[in-house]
């Protein structure tokens, strides 16, 4: 336990950005569907059309032609994948870190997942993912991790080089930027999540973005019944072409508008975290032995996480432990400030049932299926990516709520600072 006095007695805020922000705005749309009595998307007594204008203003937010509300990021990534047609004797690309829902989605639609490893920017390194192609691949899932970007520009001329899909996961990277260019406008198709922790959030909820119509009806058809509608908001199901299988995963009218009010404060809950992270940020740039994640565009970080690398792994957790008996933690089940050990189902050999080849049926799917059996030479197990085993041991994070003040933001930085003179000596 340290001897130093505390530079703070209060807890940090939730790592809940959006739900920070959550007000009569939210309130007052949602009271809007429910005194209206209609709260399916497609037909109702008196239909409010909150999902067509989240729709709407997500498209202009994001640069796009076409967004589809589903019910959680993890049914969008399914649903783009199935758009893009994945499935047995496929490969999808995914990096080492990201999130268990990235791997499912691969796995239930029969393909193999085959991982790449990560750069200092904690998302795919372009050299690795250049090695790891081969004539069975068919998709790259790039995952834009904790609130920013690594080289998208790269992979995108990669994925064009090889004529493979590229699906953008921005579920952690609402309202972030590469360049300029917003998140989600790279790929051939994007993903966003509205869960708890994300930037923007309505408890549960998802979005598809895409700009070519043949996968955005082939993911609307998917996401529903497995059926285009028509404009009285009901099923056609004599269309050939789109004559697929549904997973039932339509927006509700009550969650598309939490999402709409939540979308109009994006800007601000993005813009702050982002200040207080940077401003934290160089503060410590100067301390040695301290290092941080590299930002590949500075200014289009969303700014959710500060993450910082040391020498060893034990150095890594005694910084940790120090700040948190300096005051900087959360409340009693806060991930506010931990090592990325405690970071569970983001890296690939805490999947177990990645790493064990698990099928929800009882035939082995998709692992036994003859399109796959390539994969019986795929291993998951750790060791199998060496930079993100080398991160995984050496780095931490900090979450950066979006409501932090100014004196956080010092406490912080003088919290760093203590912890470094004592650790780093």
């Amino acid at each position: 336990m340290s001897k130093e006095k505390p530079v703070r007695t209060k807890t940090l805020p939730w790592e809940f950005p959006g739900a920070l922000w959550i007000n009569e705005d939210e309130q007052n749309l949602v009271d809007e569907v429910i005194r209206a009595h209609s709260p399916f998307r497609y037909y109702g007594p008196d239909l409010q059309n909150m999902v067509d204008r989240l729709e709407a203003e997500f498209c202009f937010k994001i640069k796009v032609n076409y967004a589809l509300g589903v019910t959680s990021g993890t049914a969008a990534l399914h649903i783009a994948l199935a758009a893009f047609g994945i499935g047995p004797g496929d490969e999808v690309l995914v990096p080492g870190y990201m999130w268990v829902s990235c791997l499912s989605a691969i796995v239930r639609l029969g393909a193999i997942p085959v991982l790449v490893d990560i750069d200092n920017t904690f998302c795919i390194d372009p050299e690795d993912l250049q090695r790891k192609i081969s004539p069975r691949s068919k998709a790259i899932m790039y995952v834009h991790m904790s609130g920013a970007s690594g080289h998208i520009d790269q992979v995108v001329a990669i994925a064009a080089h090889h004529k493979l899909y590229l699906l953008e996961d921005c579920a952690q990277a609402a309202g972030a930027s590469y360049k300029g260019k917003p998140l989600g406008s790279f790929g051939d198709a994007a993903i966003f999540s509205f869960q708890l922790n994300k930037n923007m959030t309505s408890g549960e909820g998802g979005m598809i973005v895409c700009n070519d119509k043949s996968i955005y009806q082939r993911c609307f058809a998917i996401h529903d019944l497995g059926y285009p509608r028509n404009e009285a908001g009901r099923l056609e199901t004599q269309n050939e072409e789109f004559q697929l299988w549904g997973v039932g995963a339509r927006m509700s009218e009550l969650t598309g508008a939490f999402a709409l009010a939540q979308l109009g404060k994006l800007d601000k809950i993005v813009a702050s975290m982002h200040d207080a992270k940077w401003r934290i940020r160089q503060e410590l740039e100067d301390i040695k032995g301290l290092a941080f994640r590299d930002i590949a565009s500075k200014e289009g970080d969303s700014g959710p996480f500060l993450i910082t690398i040391y020498p060893t792994q034990q150095l890594c957790q005694a910084f940790t432990e120090e700040l948190k008996n300096l005051g900087i933690k959360g409340q009693t089940g806060s991930l506010a400030c931990i090592t990325m050990h405690e970071w569970g189902l983001h890296w690939y050999f805490n999947n177990y049932s990645l790493v064990n080849k698990k099928s929800i049926s009882p035939d082995g799917f998709p692992w036994s299926h003859p399109k796959n059996e390539f994969s019986r030479t795929i291993h998951y197990h750790k060791g199998t990516l060496p930079h993100c085993d080398y991160l995984y041991d050496h780095a931490a994070l900090l979450t950066i709520a979006s409501t932090l003040t100014d004196e956080d933001c010092d406490q912080i930085i003088s919290a760093f600072k203590q912890t470094a003179k004592k650790i780093f000596q």
